[in-house]
This record gives structure tokens, sequence and C-alpha cells, in this order.
């Protein structure tokens, strides 16, 4: 009975060692399969790293005036009789706009006239009697005093009367009127706003140390929301001799080609003074990179040699710290941490980790662009 129960407990014994030895070697095979295993490669877009030739600006905020601007005003007070204008018409130099009216002044004149020519004859008499020995040198000069001052009392009317009429002291665009026929108006009182729309100037502030690369004549670019889509283009024509003690700020002036007339004065705008030089710089498209607090990097994709029995070397992707500087339109400076030529990641970085294999694929690329104008739609 003893003998029965010991080979019995020795062949469930090795019936287990069987079971188990054949279950690890199942067990051993399936680990190196999934061993061998590649995960499939993440499809993502590329670029190649070029370098380029960046412009070299400084970048300000300004307020637009206009070259020459003006609000008309009343020399002296009186009634308005006619307005020779609406609002915003354009006019010409030595335009009527508006007249004051003057039928006291012209009064004025005709007695001033009638003084005028008692005195000339007065004056001519006298000179007569001078050549004659009749009256002294004195009393001719009296004369002679007394048709100057009638002179100068007509003159004096006619100015009266001619500062009376409004005109347009030059070319331009009106503004909005305000005043209204029999309407009396005192000295100083506004009329209408005059601009000219042909060309506006810039001004805008830049840092003391930029004093030492800005000078008359540099190129700057002007963009305003209310014009969107639109550069305009100018050139500095002043830079103010001081600098400011508060802001430590210098005051710059450019005269602007306001082309389409769009352009009105107090409109805010960005302003970028083109330097003379260009600078040599690495750039990749702003997709490319993956902001974190740790650090910035971009994902450079690489061949990987080909190991023993596969078919061909695979493509894998290497995550770069970088050390970014400027961006300008889609892209953005790399100032460390990447070399031109290589081959960076544009697309599809959210899934990518240090390592992965990947698949490019360009055919849905974006296109990238320094200056880009994006359109509302």
């Amino acid at each position: 009975m003893a003998v029965r129960i010991i080979v019995t407990l020795f062949g469930l014994l090795l019936l287990i060692g069987v079971l188990a030895g054949i279950k690890g070697m199942q067990f051993k095979a399936m680990a190196d399969a999934g061993a061998s295993m590649l995960p499939p490669p993440e499809v993502v877009s590329s670029a190649v790293v070029k370098k380029a030739l960046w412009e070299q600006t400084r970048r300000s905020v300004g307020s637009i005036e206009a070259v020459r601007g003006v609000t008309l005003t009343a020399d002296f007070s009186g009634r308005v009789d006619k307005i020779q204008f609406t609002s915003g018409a354009e006019v010409e130099k030595g335009d009527l706009l508006l007249q004051q009216n003057v039928d006291a002044e012209k009064a004025q004149l005709r007695a001033a006239q009638a003084s005028l020519a008692l005195a000339k004859a007065n004056l001519s008499r006298s000179k007569e009697l001078l050549a004659k020995k009749v009256v002294s040198q004195s009393q001719y000069d009296a004369a002679d005093a007394e048709h100057k001052a009638a002179q100068a009392q007509v003159e004096n009317v006619e100015v009266a009367i001619e500062k009376k009429s409004i005109k347009a002291p030059f070319s331009g665009r009106l503004g909005i009127r305000k005043v209204n026929i029999g309407q009396d108006i005192q000295q100083g009182e506004a009329i209408v706003t005059l601009q000219t729309a042909d060309s506006m100037l810039v001004n805008f502030n830049l840092p003391q140390q930029d004093l030492a690369v800005i000078k008359l004549g540099l190129k700057v670019r002007l963009k305003t929301d209310a014009v969107p889509g639109h550069i305009y283009t100018g050139k500095i024509t002043a830079i103010n001799p001081e600098v400011n003690a508060r802001s430590r700020n210098v005051l710059v002036q450019a005269l602007l080609d306001n082309d389409n007339e769009r352009l009105l004065p107090g409109m805010f705008a960005s302003v970028d003074v083109i330097l003379p030089e260009q600078r040599e710089i690495i750039a990749v498209p702003i997709t490319a990179v993956r902001y974190a607090t740790y650090g910035d990097s971009v994902f450079t994709l690489s061949e990987k040699p080909a190991e023993e029995g596969a078919d061909k070397s695979a493509l894998i992707a290497t995550q770069q710290f970088v050390q970014l500087g400027e961006s300008r339109g889609d892209f953005v400076e790399v100032l460390e941490g990447l070399n031109d030529n290589a081959v960076v990641a544009t697309a599809g970085l959210f899934k990518l980790r240090n390592g992965d294999p990947v698949a490019i694929n360009n055919d849905v690329g974006l296109d990238f662009e320094q200056s880009p104008n994006p359109v509302d739609r």
C-alpha cells in the first residue's frame, strides 16, 4: 500500500514538472516574439533647417499726424453770411470757405478812401506851394504824414475785410463744419479743420541705445488695424535732438506715403525701422517647437543604422533642447541647440517621444511664411 502511494505521488510530481516545462517554453517564446515586435512608426511632416538672412529692425508704436493740419478760426468777431464748403470736402489752396458780414467795414472803407483822397489833394497842393516858397517845409511834411496815415487807414480796413473772408491756406481735406449761417462767431472760434491727405507723419519713440544705429533716411514700415493687410512705407525725416529724461526714449518722426488716403491723423500704428545690415540666423517653423516650462525642444529626424536581420534602416525622432530668439511670422529663431541642414518634425509632435520610429508624409504640409497675411473668412 505504501509503495502504491509513493509511485502515485512520484507520477503526479513528474506530470506537474512536464506541464511546468511546457508552459515555461511557451512563455519564453511569447517574450521573444514580443521583444522582436516594433511599434508602428508615427506619421509626421518635416522641414529641412536652412540658414537665412533676416533684416534687423527696431519696433515701436506710433501716432499718425498730418504733414499739414490746422483748425481754421475767425480772426474777428462777426456774423456768418456765407458758407462755401461742405464737411469732408477736398479743397484747393485759396478757395473761399466762409464769408463774415462786412457791411460796417465797407462803410469804414469808403470813409477812409474819402480821407485818403483829401489828404492826397492837400499833399499835391503843399508840394506846389513849397516849390514857390509859399509854405514851409514843416507844413509840407505835415501834409505828407496825413496822406500816409490816410493810406494806412485804407489798408487797415481792407485787411479787416480780407480777414473776414476765410480761405483755405493749403490744399487738403476738410473736417466737420462747426458753424452755421447767421451765427455770430467770436474771435478765435473754430470753424473747421483742414488736413493734407496725400502724405502723413508718424511719431514714435525708441530707447536711447538705438541712437547708435538709427539715422535720417532709414526706411520704415507701418501697419495699423484700421487698414488690415496693407503695409505703408516711408523714411525717417527727423530725430529729436534730446532724450526724454523720464523714459530715456528719443522721439523719431517719419514721412509716409498715404497712397490710398486711408490713414487719418490720430491713428495708432505699429512701426518697424529697417536697419541697413542683415544678420544670418537659423530658423524653424513655430509648429516644430514643443514649448515646456523645463525647456523648449524640437524633434530632429535621422536614420538609425539597420540592425542585423532588418530590411532597411529606420527613421527615428530625437528630442533636442534649443534656445529660441526672435519670432517672425511662422518662424522662430534658434540661437543654440540646432545646426542647419537638420530635418525637424513640423507636425505631429504631441505624439512623439525620444527615440520613436517615424514616417514622413509632407503631402498635407503647411506653407510657412515670414510675413503671413491671414484673411478672416
